[in-house]
């Protein structure tokens, strides 16, 4: 609305003392410059003139950063060799952390100065975890379905719910993949199956090439065979 005013502020007294053919031309150029419709624009022509749009000024005041770049950049690195953990953790345990990983070698980087030290020394918790927000956000692993299962295979297997009777005898096994594949499903990558008997909570694992029959087949064969109890009733998973 601000670049159309503008633009019909401008051209408002050459458009009243044009002639009729410039007239249709300058209304033509306004048309096409802001988008409107040729009736809006001559109103706006013709009408009173209307005031300039006021510059839009920011009125917020910057709150100064309460800690230098070296500082932020040590957190995160300090956060990094410490197994990234929580800032209620770090805080409590950077006395301890700090001299050892300056005696490893660890802290030889430019932003590792002594003022960068004193200033993570002072950080509060909150401080940490706000500061490591972006970093945590980077490293956050997602998980990867590597199965889709089709709504007739949905349909024509009965799944257990919450409503149905909890299992009370032992031999009631369920069992599912896992998929190692990283964050690309790219490549062959092995999968680990896992087999848990609902009511004694026994569970195998077994390693396994990839989701052919084969391997799924075998993989069952193996685990079913190192459960204490007979299995009656097994269930597959579809997600890995």
């Amino acid at each position: 609305m601000a670049a159309r005013r503008q633009v019909t502020n401008k051209l408002r007294g050459q458009y009243r003392k044009a002639s009729k053919a410039d007239k249709g031309e300058i209304l033509d150029r306004v048309v096409a410059t802001t988008g409107m419709g040729r009736s809006t624009a001559r109103r706006m022509l013709t009408g009173p003139r209307l005031p300039d749009p006021a510059e839009q000024v920011d009125g917020r005041t910057l709150r100064p950063r309460g800690f230098s770049d070296d500082a932020r950049a040590l957190l995160e690195h300090v956060w990094a060799l410490m197994g990234m953990p929580c800032g209620k953790y770090l805080v409590v345990m950077c006395d301890l952390w700090l001299p050892l990983l300056s005696a490893a070698g660890d802290l030889d980087k430019p932003f590792a100065t002594e003022a960068a030290l004193a200033e993570l020394k002072t950080m509060s918790a909150a401080t940490v975890d706000r500061y490591l927000k972006p970093a945590r956000d980077r490293m956050r692993i997602k998980g990867i379905s590597t199965t889709k299962p089709s709504p007739l295979l949905r349909n024509s297997i009965a799944i257990r719910t919450c409503a149905d009777e909890a299992p009370k005898a032992p031999g009631v096994i369920e069992a599912d993949t896992v998929a190692h594949c990283g964050p690309t499903l790219i490549g062959e990558f092995a999968r680990t199956l896992t087999m848990t008997d609902l009511v004694i909570g026994w569970t195998e694992n077994a390693s396994i090439r990839n989701n052919a029959a084969k391997w799924i087949t075998e993989g069952i064969e193996g685990t079913a065979a190192a459960v204490p109890v007979s299995h009656g009733d097994f269930r597959f998973g579809l997600r890995g």
